[in-house]
Order: structure tokens, then sequence, then C-alpha cells
């Protein structure tokens, strides 16, 4: 699948792959600041954003949609950063592809299974009455039964937009998301990637424990473990100075 990408800045390439009901959008500001480094590609990964939906999804096509992506832009060295289930598709592209890779940075996102967590997210995403909509606000009124955080109900709503006037619409593909679940929540496969790597976690985030560095340095032999203090899941958009730092100071040397 060709995936829709937007880029700025020159130099050597920086690829960005978002997380679950994310796009590229969300990735602007940390680019506007890495884009004075680097050529800093946003992706958006299939069934998000705009890109377009399929009703195939698992990370072992994903990963190949960055591959032609990266053919298509004839890129070389490219360093690989992904957030959540970006994360994880960037690991799957770099267990298969890593010589195409000169570093690989994976954020707040482990190489184990998860339990699933999401409920309340998908809950409140099918409450929303699409159809019915005449403003945002709307979505959000009827969402937050299920969702408490009001971050994370604005993360949402970046997805909805007007396909014309009075008529709004998610960018991602719910149905397939929801339905495919179990694949995005599932462990990497076993596989021992070179490529030097960076893991960075939020500190106030449970998706990488420090019990689980071990199980991850038997499968990437050249990698560095970070936390960003007072940083939860999102720790770009939480702690961005702090987020930025971190990033360079690995990728720059």
């Amino acid at each position: 699948m060709k995936l829709h990408a937007r880029e700025m800045g020159s130099g050597k390439p920086m690829m960005i792959l978002h997380g679950l009901f994310g796009y590229s959008d969300n990735w602007q500001s940390q680019a506007i600041k890495l884009s004075e480094y680097y050529r800093v590609i946003l992706v958006d990964l299939r069934n998000h954003g705009h890109s377009d939906w399929s009703d195939e999804f698992s990370y072992e096509i994903m990963a190949a949609d960055v591959l032609e992506l990266y053919e298509d832009l004839q890129l070389e060295d490219l360093i690989l950063v992904g957030h959540s289930m970006g994360g994880k598709v960037a690991m799957h592209f770099a267990q298969k592809h890593e010589e195409l890779l000169e570093k690989l940075v994976i954020l707040d996102m482990g190489i184990t299974s998860y339990p699933m967590h999401h409920n309340h997210i998908i809950g409140g995403i099918n409450s929303v009455k699409v159809e019915e909509l005449k403003a945002r606000r709307e979505a959000l009124v009827q969402m937050s039964p299920h969702i408490e955080s009001e971050g994370v109900k604005q993360f949402l709503l970046k997805n909805l937009y007007w396909v014309e006037k009075g008529k709004l619409a998610w960018r991602m593909n719910v149905k397939v998301l929801e339905r495919e679940m179990p694949e995005i929540l599932s462990a990497l496969p076993e596989g021992e990637v070179m490529v030097p790597t960076l893991f960075m976690r939020g500190e106030l985030s449970d998706y990488i424990l420090e019990e689980q560095y071990s199980d991850i340095e038997e499968q990437f032999a050249d990698v560095e473990f970070d936390t960003i203090k007072g940083a939860g899941h999102w720790l770009h958009a939480e702690a961005p100075d702090e987020f930025q730092e971190s990033l360079l100071s690995f990728c720059l040397r």
C-alpha cells in the first residue's frame, strides 16, 4: 500500500511511525524541531490518517508498507522512530530489514504481548453517532461516559474531519482496528536485531518495565534504555523537551 507521508527538513532521513488511533499530524510540533537536524518523514500507517483503508492489517503487512515507502523515497541509512503500535511496526521492520537502518528508536513499547486495555476507548469511539454530528463538541459529550481523560478524548477528536459541510467522519478504520486488536497487542516474534537501538519509556507508563530489560537485550544486541521523568505513554507530548534531548543525544552520535 502507498502510505501517505509528509516531509520537512533535509539531510539524513528520520521516519516517524505513530501509534494506534493516531496519525502524522500528532507529530507535527516535534517534527518541526527535528527538521533542523534531519529530513523528517511523518507517516500515516494503513487504516489511519490520510492513508487508505484495508481489510488486511498485521504487523507484517505494515512493515511491508514501510518498506515500499522507503523504496519509493529512495532512502538510505534511515533512522526509524516508532511510538506504541508504530514502535512494534518499527521492530518488525528491523527484524526483516536491519541492513536498511542506521538507528532504531522505540517509544514506550515493549516486545511482550499486552492484555486488552482499550475497551473504554473502543466504547467511547463506538458511542459517537458520527452520521448525526453537527459539531465535534457533540462527539466529546458522547464519549465522556466511557473515557475520563480529557487528553485521550482530544487525541481521538483529531481523527474527526469534515467530509463535506455538515458531515463528519473518522480518519481511522475503527471496524478493522477493533477486530484486529489481538494482533495489535501481540508479542514481537523471536529474531535478533543488531541495529543500534534506543528504547525510551515514560516513567509513569507500564508499557516497558525494568524487569523486562533483559528480555529486550536478548533480541536487541546493541540496545540502550532511557526513562523520561514525569511522562506517561505519550512521552513526546507530555515531556517534549526531555524527549527531544534523549532522542537527539542518541541519534546525533
